[in-house]
């Protein structure tokens, strides 16, 4: 296991656990650094698909009574960002969600509100693992995500995978392919 140290009296521990070893690879458990990456990744250009905005603000409010991860902007024109860090090996596969996600599944219905009021919005999957392996949605952990992920789709909810570079010293981001 890898941690971080942090000094401060606002924090119950000192200590964060952010890296463990698993199955010969190493697996990213500190679930903040997707979101951490994924904005990095758009500020850097790396994130190809979510170019062209100005504006760039991290956790706001929005739908009923929820969060978005990223909201960009130019103009009028909006794209709400929703970030899901996977971290579950399933077989051969990876997979999210890793419990039932009432959270995600609403998550997923929000998105596809602002689809339909004309927004763009797109679910980013980082995964955490080191693993090349493919990426699926875990349907038999989570039936009504599962059923709800394919809706947001049909209804043009924008879906992208990313593999973070996971070495002891830094992390990265890295394009992947949905099976």
């Amino acid at each position: 296991m890898w941690v971080s140290h942090h000094e401060s009296s606002k924090r119950k521990l000192a200590y964060t656990l952010e890296l463990t070893e698993m199955e010969g690879g190493l697996v990213c458990v500190n679930t903040q650094w997707a979101n951490t990456l994924v904005v990095e990744g758009i500020q850097n250009g790396v994130i190809e698909e979510l170019q062209g905005y100005d504006h760039l603000k991290p956790e706001q409010r929005y739908g009923q009574n929820s969060r978005i991860d990223v909201l960009l902007w130019q103009g009028e024109q909006k794209c709400y960002v929703e970030v899901k860090s996977v971290t579950l090996r399933l077989g051969e596969t990876l997979a999210f969600p890793d419990a039932v996600s009432a959270r995600g599944t609403k998550h997923l219905h929000e998105l596809m509100a602002m689809k339909r009021a004309g927004h763009r919005a797109v679910m980013v999957y980082v995964i955490g693992r080191s693993e090349a392996l493919p990426f699926r949605i875990a349907h038999e952990i989570d039936p009504l995500y599962a059923k709800a992920f394919k809706e947001a789709q049909e209804a043009g909810v924008e879906v992208l995978v990313y593999q973070m570079g996971l070495t002891c010293k830094a992390l990265s981001l890295e394009k992947r392919k949905m099976r």
